[in-house]
């Protein structure tokens, strides 16, 4: 599936394709936001199309669901424990592995545990164009969902402060919905900055362009 095949499908508007195309090739680091069976995966996999075909990336996943056609792309899996208990390796082991790869971007199937703490903190380390999906209702319940995953696992982190990371770290989130007829559709997309979620696209309408971390903090 491809950035314009969505357009024709009416999943979102040509403006809010360009600006999605644009975001990734401005390597921005990116969540996927939405319910089961919304379409996370595929909005994921319609990004990472516009992936520059000289970069090395990096995907981690519980089972192999994206279809990246990229020279240089290394696709790590989880795996469970074996009948004894031993073998189990994580997506937050993967994760950390990864970054000793030397990829230019890390593609993550789905945040949903301690993996999350791992790639914030790549997305700060020089690993920008990042890129993966949480499951949440709205571009405010994923900040939320984030938050609270990171304060499982770190709960020495200050909420505050984690929020304040995660608007630093994530450059745009993307809210995907099924309507009540079926049809799978970007309804938000939003940029995190640190005065709170800005607006990009609403309603099918771009309200301005996305900016860069530079442009936000400067």
């Amino acid at each position: 599936l491809t950035s314009a095949e969505l357009v024709a499908r009416g999943a979102l508007g040509d403006d809010a394709a360009a600006l999605l195309r644009a975001a990734v090739e401005r390597r921005m680091n990116v969540i996927v936001s939405g319910g089961t069976g919304t379409g996370k995966t595929t909005m994921l996999n319609v990004l990472s199309s516009h992936i520059g075909r000289t970069e090395r990336v990096v995907t981690v996943e519980d089972a192999v669901e994206l279809t990246l056609d990229l020279p240089n792309l290394i696709r790590l899996e989880a795996r469970p424990a074996n009948t004894e208990g031993a073998g189990e390796v994580t997506i937050r082991d993967l994760v950390r592995n990864s970054l000793r790869m030397r990829p230019d971007r890390i593609v993550v199937g789905e945040v949903r545990g301690a993996e999350v703490v791992t790639l914030i903190h790549a997305m700060n380390t020089g690993h920008d164009g990042s890129m993966s999906t949480c499951h949440a209702n709205s571009p405010a319940d994923a900040v939320h969902r984030l938050t609270q995953l990171i304060l499982q696992h770190s709960p020495n982190w200050p909420e505050r402060s984690i929020v304040d990371q995660l608007h630093r770290s994530i450059d745009a989130i993307i809210q995907v919905q099924k309507t009540p007829k079926g049809n799978r559709v970007v309804t938000d997309i939003v940029q995190p900055t640190i005065d709170g979620l800005v607006p990009i696209v609403s309603s099918g309408e771009v309200n301005g362009p996305l900016q860069s971390r530079a442009q936000r903090h400067a």
